[in-house]
């Protein structure tokens, strides 16, 4: 009786473990590698060129809507490119995720001017979207500046911005150019 109850356990125990293990990749996929990973369909990408972003560091960051058709469906990203040495890093921002960056945004930069009074020595205040895009800003010695962190993983995936206003420009010129492509 003993064994089998243990091995009743053991069981429910691993069995919880891989059914986590499966939930937590799940949770890894991004909305656009959701949408483009469906079989038996085509797959149409089309790009619409937006203005560069001004970034500090000399960095060049792009910034295009990518409309993608998937058989009869079709959704809107706003993406965000940044070339490194190696590699490019991208952020694929869904419309939704677009709209909510957006808001907080405002929220943001409304803090921003709060924390900048801060007697804190370092101080980072940060949105992360469903897809793990981040944007915010640090606090250091009482200069502030804006960043974006276009992937979760990796090296040189971070962009540093100089002014609120860029980072404005770049959402709501995304945001228009997809209700005008809806």
């Amino acid at each position: 009786m003993k064994k089998l109850i243990m091995i009743l356990l053991c069981s429910l125990f691993i069995n919880g473990a891989f059914s986590q293990e499966i939930k937590e990749q799940k949770e890894e996929n991004s909305k656009m590698l959701d949408f483009v990973s469906k079989t038996g369909v085509l797959i149409k990408f089309e790009d619409y060129n937006l203005p560069n972003i001004k970034a500090m560091l000399y960095s060049v960051v792009q910034s295009r809507i990518r409309k993608i058709t998937s058989g009869n469906e079709e959704q809107f990203f706003l993406q965000i490119s940044k070339k490194g040495k190696y590699d490019t890093k991208t952020a694929s921002i869904a419309y939704d995720d677009l709209l909510e960056v957006q808001k907080a945004l405002i929220k943001l930069k409304s803090q921003s001017e709060l924390d900048l009074n801060a007697t804190s020595d370092y101080l980072e205040n940060k949105f992360v979207s469903d897809d793990g895009f981040r944007i915010g800003y640090y606090i250091n010695k009482n200069k502030l500046t804006w960043t974006m962190r276009l992937e979760k993983y990796g090296s040189d995936n971070t962009v540093f911005i100089k002014d609120f206003e860029t980072l404005l420009e770049t959402f709501q010129s995304g945001k228009e150019k997809i209700e005008e492509l809806k």
